[in-house]
């Protein structure tokens, strides 16, 4: 950052006057929320005061509303709605919203701002007031300063002047060249004094006035919950279409000719032998087809021997050698287990169908609360989960479960896709179940 050009850019000077109007925004929201909070306290005792205190926390949830806004359109800050007013369910009218109004933290949370927001605007707004006023009344001196001797007076800018020539009177060339530097250095000051309250201002206005940590955290779990479901209702399809298309089109032919050679064994033995033998090679096709379906749900080698044997059997079943290496000392949960191997099993599909890769490796360890796996390949790179591809799916399904995918993937390669999952004893996943 240019250091000269801070404090003249645009971005100082609209955080700055963010600042500046902290001070009369912050009298009028500490006049109203004093006033009414003191007001409707000592009406409570009649049948107004509960109302009137609702009233009171509405105005400063708009008021609230005006300084996300603020936040927005001079600091940048894009400040999420807190959460709507909730009425508890079956019930509908004046007292109904009462007792939302008055049971909601962002009432309370917006009420505390208000309060904070006249010593805060006073602090801001003093600070850049001083700064600029005095830092831009110094660097423009010299355009101004003749104008003093001319039209008053005084002698000049000077100090300890007592009017008989006494003091120190800033009158030449270098004297007025000096206050100027002293002015820049002030505004470069208030230019990062300005930065360091938006900050600030930024820290209160998203923690008072934006969803609660509670809230946020309901609404991503709602999200994973949103993307669970329609992987489970694509899985659920997936099963259904390599049934329907696959296996039972194959049942359903081999029956067919079962009753072929039923009615020719009579009539023609040696065409019914025949017809039994397409029929048994029908059978074996249609097994193995049960049987790859059956893997893709959930391999019998993961449930009985772990990730290490079904890794291995993912891997030998890649178009490139592929290393396993897994070094866990107990198993995790089943659930974990299973995400952990088809993430993988996805990952290497990957490797063989785009990477043009000569060799790869995965890599599967416990870090502390997370069971980490790796896969890295030599292939041609460009890896990108926001493209679009479907690593970006793989993303999402991993966040549901509070995972995390981070590909490392330049042009050229190699590419290292690496899945942290959060680590649950499988000892205690039946437990918490219950």
């Amino acid at each position: 950052m240019n250091v000269l050009r801070l404090p003249f850019g645009a971005r100082t000077w609209r955080e700055g006057t963010h600042l500046l109007l902290n001070l009369p925004l912050g009298i009028a929201s500490f006049v109203i929320a004093v006033t009414g909070l003191s007001v409707s306290g000592g009406l409570l005792i009649t049948f107004v005061g509960l109302p009137l205190l609702a009233v009171v926390l509405l105005l400063l949830r708009l008021f609230g509303r005006i300084e996300r806004g603020r936040a927005r359109v001079f600091l940048g800050s894009t400040v999420a709605e807190p959460e709507p007013l909730r009425m508890r369910e079956g019930r509908r009218g004046p007292l109904a919203w009462t007792e939302a109004m008055l049971r909601s933290n962002v009432s309370w949370r917006a009420t505390a701002y208000a309060l904070l927001q006249l010593p805060w605007g006073t602090l801001t707004f003093c600070a850049v007031a001083t700064l600029w006023g005095a830092g831009l009344g110094a660097l423009t001196l010299p355009l101004w300063g003749w104008a003093i001797t001319r039209y008053t007076d005084e002698p000049g800018v000077g100090v300890d002047t007592d009017g008989e020539g006494g003091g120190w009177i800033w009158d030449t060339p270098w004297e007025y060249a000096l206050i100027a530097l002293v002015g820049l250095l002030m505004m470069i000051l208030a230019g990062w004094l300005i930065r360091a309250l938006a900050a600030v201002e930024r820290t209160l206005v998203s923690a008072l006035l934006g969803p609660s940590s509670a809230a946020t955290r309901v609404q991503q779990l709602e999200s994973d919950r949103t993307v669970v479901v329609d992987a489970s209702a694509a899985d659920l399809r997936r099963i259904e279409r390599d049934l329907h298309d696959g296996a039972q089109a194959r049942l359903v032919a081999l029956a067919m000719d079962l009753g072929l050679a039923r009615e020719k064994l009579t009539e023609d033995p040696q065409a019914a032998a025949r017809m039994v033998d397409e029929a048994h090679g029908e059978v074996k096709l249609a097994l193995q087809e049960l049987r790859d379906l059956a893997r893709g749900i959930h391999p019998a080698i993961l449930t009985d021997r772990g990730l290490g044997p079904a890794l291995s059997a993912v891997a030998s079943r890649c178009t490139v050698p592929v290393a396993v290496e897994v070094e866990l000392a107990e198993r995790p949960a089943a659930a974990i287990e299973g995400i952990a191997y088809f993430t993988t099993s996805e990952l290497l599909q990957n490797v063989s169908k785009h990477s043009a890769a000569r060799h790869a490796s995965v890599d599967v360890w416990r870090a502390e609360n997370r069971l980490m796996v790796q896969v890295t390949d030599d292939g041609r790179g460009g890896a990108d989960a926001t493209a679009g591809s479907g690593l970006a799916g793989l993303a999402e399904r991993l966040a549901a479960v509070d995972g995390l995918l981070a590909i490392t993937s330049p042009a050229g390669g190699p590419t290292t896709v690496t899945a942290a999952l959060p680590w649950r004893d499988r000892a205690a996943a039946p437990a918490a179940a219950r």
